[in-house]
């Protein structure tokens, strides 16, 4: 299978906040963005896989700034890591300043998504190989990230936690 970049798999989403996908006080709901992320993570997760891919959970969200009625708002998803039928998508969500254009960062997000066929099987994702620092950190990352899952799901054993241990040895 073909190694790919997170960079083969880069999806960027932009799209307005409009009145009915707001609350009360004029900001986006959250499950408004919790929406258009798992859009624009699914659309990496085919990229990169090339397959049906289902979301398999959603590992974290934060919600650090309010997103006010009008901004622009960009989600932008890459392929953080890989495994056997699963990819972890990392997302950046930014908001462009209406006066100035200057873009900051609002949110970020971690969901998994597993490759499926057309029965739903799951099926094998190519490998990744990061490029810049930043991807090799998240890449790195991003094993932690399922050992830690795994553990507290009790899919897996603390001794076969590998990289959680090195975090305390």
């Amino acid at each position: 299978m073909e190694i790919k970049t997170p960079s083969q798999s880069c999806t960027t989403i932009t799209d307005l906040v409009l009145p009915s996908e707001t609350n009360p006080i004029g900001n986006m709901f959250g499950g408004e963005l919790l929406a258009r992320m798992d859009r624009a993570a699914s659309i990496a997760a085919r990229r990169h896989s090339r397959r049906i891919v289902v979301t398999a959970s959603v590992n974290h969200v934060a919600f650090n700034k309010m997103i006010p009625l009008g901004s622009v708002v960009t989600v932008e998803a890459k392929v953080s890591r890989s495994f056997k039928s699963s990819m972890e998508v990392f997302m950046d969500v930014w908001i462009e300043d209406r006066e100035s254009g200057i873009r900051s960062k609002a949110n970020e997000g971690i969901y998994t998504f597993v490759a499926v066929d057309e029965m739903g099987n799951p099926v094998p994702v190519p490998p990744l190989t990061p490029e810049s620092e930043l991807e090799k950190t998240r890449f790195a990352a991003a094993l932690r990230r399922k050992q830690l899952s795994l553990l507290l799901a009790g899919k897996i054993k603390p001794e076969a936690a590998t990289e959680l241990k090195a975090l305390f040895d």
